[in-house]
């Protein structure tokens, strides 16, 4: 069971982090917007950029939860075997 546990818990430690990115790449998004928006200068680069993070956060926060599935697969085959 602890290789289904190690696994569980490497899938829920890696959609954590994702998770927080996703965050993170939201708040620059949004304190972005309200500077544009009160010196009518766009920063193009910047903004892209912080598109570009939360969208690589998004697709390892799915990958990590294909993890964690694959994990209680796992461990449900396990028991099935054990029983």
């Amino acid at each position: 069971m602890e290789i289904g546990s190690s696994l569980i818990n490497t899938g829920v430690q890696g959609f954590q982090e994702a998770s927080s990115r996703a965050n993170q790449a939201a708040q620059e998004i949004a304190s972005q917007s309200v500077a544009d928006a009160s010196t009518d200068s766009v920063k193009s680069e910047d903004l892209t950029t912080s598109l570009v993070e939360l969208k690589k956060a998004e697709i390892d926060a799915k990958a990590n939860v294909q993890v964690i599935e694959t994990a209680s697969d796992l461990v449900g085959s396990l028991l099935d075997v054990k029983a």
